[in-house]
């Protein structure tokens, strides 16, 4: 790029850049207020909780990205407009497509971002958020025990204790298990502290007793114990066979599905919605750099007003985007509808580059008309003149 193309770049870039941080951190953070519960409810450590709200950054950039692109390249034009800059180059002769090249560079770049973080990021993270989702709702101490009641298990345990101390501690712990008929254990601790290792649940008992009684026997043996650690894994009942949605899927299970699985016949329109949504998103990036350049690539001087193209940028935006959306709803339907995903942003960058390369003559075009409508009209007789 040439010294003004680059000088182009920097203004768009330094503003994308800005937008993308900005949005993304403020979504970000009402997304992270709604997982509180994590910490306050469910007793599960900061670990999870910023990794839990972190796999959603991906989704958060692909989606905010082509905004951020639009709400830059506005920036820069406008800017340049401002400053009368824009009105300099097209006087030295600088043609509408060394203007855009800048943009287009900066949206090809962020096409390619986005292209990778939905085809290969976006999958990952679903799937690991839905690994790491089911573990906590499988955790029966933050999930399944309730604070100061008895908990009856389906399996024979009974699981109760006090409060809730500091660091997810359980104190004045009572555990009765009568899984097998005519024998019962009871374990009573002051503290007890739930612990993983080796991909396995425990719960560390600390300063109690096990009251053990055998069949067909009225006494019972009692030991008492400092420490002593008991196997959740009994306590948990057995998770149901996991099924990942379209979107937790990698995009090479979505282009070469198994088509045995049931799941898959079942839901087969959204797998093909999903994978052609994933194959035409970097498509939008260029889209939206295109619809914004068409509106504002023109120099106008400071008296002449850019609120009508910058608002009738915007809502060629909501337009597009509305757009997708619905061919992606229709290609979970109809196969035929899948052209229609790549159509709509193929269409807007057409509509666009029309606009951009040929707009002086399609304003000439327009002006003829106009004039020539508006002559026919004036010389259309009067009725009831003399």
């Amino acid at each position: 790029m040439t010294q003004i193309e680059r000088y182009i770049f920097r203004i768009a870039l330094g503003a994308f850049l800005a937008c993308l941080i900005g949005l993304t951190g403020t979504i970000w953070v009402t997304q992270a207020l709604r997982e509180l519960d994590l910490i306050t409810a469910k007793g599960q450590t900061l670990v999870i909780f910023f990794l839990i709200t972190g796999l959603s950054l991906p989704t958060l950039i692909t989606v905010i990205a082509p905004v951020a692109l639009f709400i830059a390249v506005v920036h820069a034009l406008n800017k340049l407009n401002g400053d009368s800059e824009l009105i300099v180059m097209s006087a030295a002769g600088m043609r509408p497509r060394r203007i855009l090249r800048p943009f287009l560079s900066l949206g090809l770049a962020v096409s390619l971002a986005v292209a990778f973080l939905t085809i290969q990021v976006m999958p990952s993270s679903f799937q690991e958020l839905r690994d790491v989702l089911t573990r906590v709702r499988g955790d029966f101490i933050a999930n399944v025990v309730k604070e100061g009641q008895f908990t009856s298990l389906d399996s024979g345990i009974t699981f109760h204790f006090r409060e809730r101390g500091p660091g997810g501690a359980l104190l004045g712990l009572f555990i009765q298990d009568k899984r097998e008929p005519g024998k019962s254990v009871v374990y009573l601790a002051e503290r007890g502290q739930a612990m993983d290792y080796g991909g396995q649940s425990y719960l560390a008992l600390e300063k109690g007793s096990v009251h053990r009684q055998q069949k067909d026997s009225r006494d019972a043996s009692i030991i008492t114990f400092e420490r002593y650690t008991v196997d959740l894994a009994a306590f948990t009942p057995p998770d149901a066979e996991l099924v990942y949605k379209p979107r937790e899927r990698a995009t090479t299970q979505l282009l070469f599905p198994d088509t045995s699985d049931t799941y898959y016949r079942q839901q087969k329109g959204r797998f093909r919605a999903e994978l052609h949504d994933r194959l035409s998103s970097w498509l939008y990036p260029l889209a939206l750099t295109f619809i914004a350049f068409a509106a504002l690539g023109d120099p106008r001087t400071t008296r002449q007003g850019r609120g009508l193209a910058v608002a009738g940028a915007v809502i060629a935006v909501v337009i597009v985007r509305i757009g997708g959306f619905a061919a992606s709803s229709a290609a979970a339907r109809s196969p035929g509808a899948v052209v229609a995903i790549y159509a709509v942003p193929l269409l807007a960058i057409l509509v666009s580059a029309l606009i951009i390369f040929h707009g002086p003559v399609l304003r000439a075009w327009s002006a003829q008309a106009t004039a020539a409508l508006t002559g026919r009209l004036g010389r259309r007789p009067r009725l009831g003149t003399s």
